[in-house]
């Protein structure tokens, strides 16, 4: 498997169909890729009117994946931006890693 050629497909699906926040939370299989050795891959983008935040989840059914294996697909997957890893449980065989965008001009003013 080529992966800059499917990390650039996941990266045009999730432009292409962003979710918008709050109300769509739907990710169809255009958002996922599977490689030959059994990582599962899924990047969304989901959309506020103040805030963008680039998503991408990597899963095995038989052990955690490895920080390699994650950062080749973050370096080709979140752009303009670094992804942080979001915290786990204990055991997970899933890594989430998130990078927020923000737009200050138009969030509300905190009182």
């Amino acid at each position: 498997m080529d992966i800059a050629s499917e990390a650039a497909r996941l990266r045009a699906a999730a432009e292409a169909r962003p979710m918008r926040l709050p109300v769509n939370r739907k990710v169809d299989e255009s958002h996922h890729a599977m490689t030959p050795d059994g990582l599962s891959v899924w990047f969304t983008i989901q959309v506020s009117p103040h805030s963008r935040i680039q998503e991408a989840i990597f899963e095995r059914a038989d052990h955690m994946p490895s920080d390699e294996e994650c950062r080749r697909w973050l370096d080709l997957l979140v752009v303009g931006t670094k992804a942080d890893e979001a915290p786990g449980l204990p055991g997970a065989m899933t890594r989430r890693f998130e990078a927020f965008e923000r737009n200050p001009g138009l969030e509300a003013p905190i009182a």
